[in-house]
């Protein structure tokens, strides 16, 4: 009985994983577009995925991010300057890809791109600080997708959106987690182009020493919207609550686990893979399933 048991318990979960076990072959000549490609993960998942046979779409921001990535020659790799709060610049980007793909299809979309700041207590924000994040990191994305899915269903391809554990857990002020919540929401909805063979993967990676998580950065940005506030709003406020925020963001960067770059991403492991992996494993997995994803430091 118990045998029978144990065996009702363990066959869900070998299912589960034999499912994700099959690979696409043939991956050399396949296209995928990756966007925010000028520093942190889409550099580095640019060139991995152009070592491992993909002709890759390198999206950046500036030509100063394009120059960076392109001074490692490699004939798999383009770059294009991509601005995702312009709806030209995606029109553009959407052409070449059509040019590059030459009818083929695209193979992955791999929405990287995102802005975090300003990390501030709601009061403090005006309008235009919301659209700076959310017009980057929730409706360009959506706009790139939509405007990419007939060449993903060609190719019978897949999105790979990198989310946040923000997305679950709203802890830090300004629109940063509003906007994962909408990256969270939006793949499940998307999650219907299955029936066109376009599967829908999320990742949310845990705290990476990146532009997004510069302290440099925020604070500079929580003294600007400081200094914006009336005098009567800061009176209100106090000093003392300015310097609490900044000790809550030195909290939360500095005695948190922040890996201190993205070069070390193999240290990090998800469901027993380096992240970078779990970045190909999601493009190269047959049928990669929905998972709960738990990031942590291995044992030493």
């Amino acid at each position: 009985m118990h045998i029978g048991i144990l065996a009702s318990m363990l066959l869900p979960v070998i299912c589960w994983l034999i499912g994700d076990s099959p690979k696409v072959k043939d991956l050399n000549g396949k296209h995928i577009l990756i966007t925010g490609c000028g520093s942190g993960f889409g550099h580095s998942l640019a060139h991995q995925l152009a070592r491992k046979g993909f002709c890759v779409i390198a999206a950046c921001l500036t030509e100063k991010g394009s120059q960076e990535l392109i001074t490692h020659k490699s004939l798999s790799l383009r770059t294009v300057i991509l601005d995702l709060t312009d709806s030209s610049s995606i029109n553009n980007v959407v052409a070449f890809v059509k040019a590059e793909t030459e009818g083929q299809g695209l193979v992955g979309l791999v929405n990287n791109a995102g802005r975090a700041i300003p990390v501030v207590p709601a009061s403090w924000m005006q309008i235009e600080d919301s659209h700076t994040i959310l017009d980057v990191s929730l409706m360009g994305l959506i706009e790139i997708i939509l405007k990419l899915l007939s060449l993903l269903k060609k190719a019978k391809g897949r999105v790979i959106n990198i989310a946040s554990v923000m997305g679950h857990v709203a802890f830090l002020g300004g629109s940063y987690c509003l906007s994962k919540w909408g990256v969270e929401a939006f793949s499940d909805i998307l999650r219907d182009m299955q029936h066109f063979g376009v599967e829908v993967s999320i990742i949310e990676p845990g705290f990476f020493k990146t532009g997004v998580t510069s302290l440099e950065v925020i604070e500079r940005d929580l003294l600007r919207l400081w200094n914006w506030l009336s005098s009567e709003v800061r009176e209100y406020y106090g000093d003392k609550y300015f310097v609490k925020c900044k000790q809550n963001c030195q909290k939360a960067l500095l005695k948190h686990p922040v890996y201190t770059d993205v070069s070390e991403l193999g240290l990090i492991y998800i469901l027993h893979l380096p992240v970078k992996q779990f970045w190909f494993f999601a493009m190269s997995v047959s049928s990669p399933n929905s998972k709960p994803v738990d990031v942590e430091l291995p044992n030493k």
